[in-house]
């Protein structure tokens, strides 16, 4: 006695009024739930993976499903429809939706333009900080692929066109069935790319594109920083046989600077002075990244490490209105190669100091002392 077959949408497990992207969400999931290899020897799995393909075979497509809606599994008995192959020739079309949803993948369809998409250029540009900082239009030559000037980029002589290939009627991809599976692969005779030249352009040999040197103008907008990219869009390598262009992305780096190094929009720098000058206060000329010079002015008893901020110094913002700060350090030179009288000065100074003339190191040694003294009392 025959089984009676199952409902489909039940197998599918949605309702009669489900849309086309219910059924194909439903199929990826049961499909992957039930495949045969995620549940190797069980006969079960096998069973409830053909009932899932059959079902989605028939309510995937609009006139099948119409007719299994009026009739049931009716409308497919006695040779009146597709229902119920199980894995017919259908099958590879079903497996190959599973497999476009969760991998990426497409069965091929709408393939065989032979138009390709030319590939993206980097360019690698050293500028100074001067430079990114009042922006810079630069020149730059680039030897790339561009489109034959004269087969306008089919690749096909003069007064002939590309013919669609017979091996794959176009598609630019092959399918054969391969036991349990319908493998799909790309068509070797065109490469995939659905079209063949008979008559290949003697000037490009039919690549439909040939190499050339070009000059480019880039514009570098002020406030640029280390690794900015600049997209310069379809000026990549010209497509195969009339495709677009790529893109082609300048890479910025900034040279180091004598003095200035830079932290986002802030510019800083280290300054030595005299100790004197530490000692009495005093000022200085400092340069500035637009070319000009400012002073900064050293209060007295400046300690070494001390930082000055010089607003609105620094770079501006990319895409902003804003300019960064400039911080000035300034470092304390001690003296070196001291004459005998400049020796004699010091002694007298130091004989004549006292703790409020160093307050940090008096206070520090201070510490130390009453530290040390404690360890040898609890000794």
């Amino acid at each position: 006695m025959a089984t009676a077959k199952r409902c489909y949408y039940e197998i599918l497990e949605v309702e009669r009024v489900a849309s086309d992207g219910d059924l194909k969400s439903a199929f990826r999931k049961l499909a992957m739930k039930w495949h045969p290899d995620r549940n190797p020897g069980n006969k079960d799995c096998e069973h409830r993976f053909k009932e899932i393909n059959e079902a989605y075979e028939v309510l995937k497509d609009p006139d099948k499903r119409a007719a299994y809606d009026r009739f049931g599994h009716a409308a497919f008995e006695h040779g009146m429809g597709g229902g119920g192959a199980g894995f017919g020739s259908d099958f590879g079309s079903a497996f190959a939706d599973l497999f476009e949803g969760i991998f990426g993948m497409g069965s091929g369809r709408g393939r065989g333009s032979g138009r390709e998409r030319g590939a993206d250029l980097r360019y690698n540009m050293e500028i100074g900080l001067e430079e990114a900082f009042t922006g810079k239009t630069a020149q730059v030559r680039i030897p790339t692929s561009v489109s034959c000037e004269v087969c306008s980029g089919t690749g096909a002589k003069a007064g002939t066109r590309p013919k669609a290939c017979p091996h794959c009627s176009g598609s630019g991809r092959i399918r054969h069935a391969q036991g349990f599976f319908t493998l799909e692969r790309t068509c070797p005779a065109c490469q995939g790319r659905g079209q063949v030249i008979e008559n290949p352009c003697p000037n490009c040999s039919g690549a439909g594109r040939v190499t050339r040197e070009r000059t480019l103008s880039v514009n570098i907008p002020a406030g640029v920083e280390d690794g900015t990219r600049i997209r310069l869009a379809g000026e990549g390598e010209a497509g195969v046989r009339g495709g677009p262009a790529g893109d082609l992305y300048i890479f910025l780096s900034l040279a180091s600077h004598p003095f200035f190094q830079r932290d986002g929009a802030d510019l800083h720098c280290r300054v030595p002075i005299a100790m004197v000058a530490a000692t009495l206060g005093g000022e200085f000329e400092v340069p500035t990244i637009d070319g000009g010079k400012t002073r900064v002015k050293v209060p007295e008893g400046t300690q070494s490490g001390r930082r000055f901020r010089l607003q609105g110094k620094g770079m501006p913002i990319l895409r902003a209105r804003q300019v960064g700060d400039m911080y000035v350090q300034v470092m304390v030179e001690t003296p070196q190669k001291l004459t005998k009288k400049q020796r004699e000065l010091l002694q007298e100074f130091e004989r004549l100091s006292s703790k409020d003339t160093h307050p940090e190191s008096a206070g520090f040694f201070g510490k130390v002392k009453e530290f040390l003294g404690g360890r040898a009392g609890s000794a």
